[in-house]
């Protein structure tokens, strides 16, 4: 194995059970998923906490990587299962144990990022999308979040180029006046 090996090369001598080639593909990518996940999770320490979720999945199932899309592709979509996953976990732990908040700790709305709290509404639109047109939810991620371009998204969907650029403008239409509220 060359010392400056192409990450897919790494990927597809990880998923052949290169287990030194894991080890380096992790250290590759872990900056990358930290900053992903970032895109995702308004909270650092939650994206981190996501991110190790990510590198634990790419290491538990890099086996199922076939090298049919490329490995960023591939990485993308447990990038993103993994956020909207964490996500979910802690919007019902916020819902089983809401906190008090101390007046001593409440955030001044002057000093909150904007882009956290778009990110935050983000996710809401993207849990009531997946509730109730599911089928929207993986082209607009790819699309809008993930920033693939258009036939890298209907390849990893499945589906032909049209049928993703309508399901991205019913997405983005069913989207838009829950992100118009925040």
């Amino acid at each position: 194995m060359q010392d400056q090996a192409p990450m897919e090369d790494l990927a597809r001598w990880a998923a052949a059970g290169d287990s030194a080639a894991l080890d380096r593909l992790l250290a590759e990518i872990r900056p990358e998923v930290v900053r992903r996940c970032g895109r995702f999770l308004p909270c650092r320490e939650d994206a981190e906490e996501a991110a190790q979720d990510v590198l634990l999945q790419v290491a538990r199932y890099i086996t199922a990587f076939q090298g049919r899309s490329r490995f960023g592709t591939w990485l993308y979509t447990v990038v993103a299962n993994c956020c909207r996953q964490k996500y979910r976990e802690l919007k019902r732990r916020a819902a089983e144990q809401p906190a008090t908040i101390e007046p001593a700790y409440a955030v001044d709305p002057r000093t909150t990022s904007v882009i956290a709290g778009s990110r935050v509404d983000l996710l809401e639109a993207l849990d009531r999308l997946e509730r109730t047109h599911p089928h929207l939810v993986a082209p607009l991620v790819y699309r809008d979040i993930c920033q693939l371009d258009y036939a890298e998204v209907a390849e990893r969907v499945g589906i032909p180029l049209g049928t993703l650029k309508s399901r991205l403008h019913e997405a983005r239409k069913q989207v838009r006046p829950w992100l118009a509220g925040s």
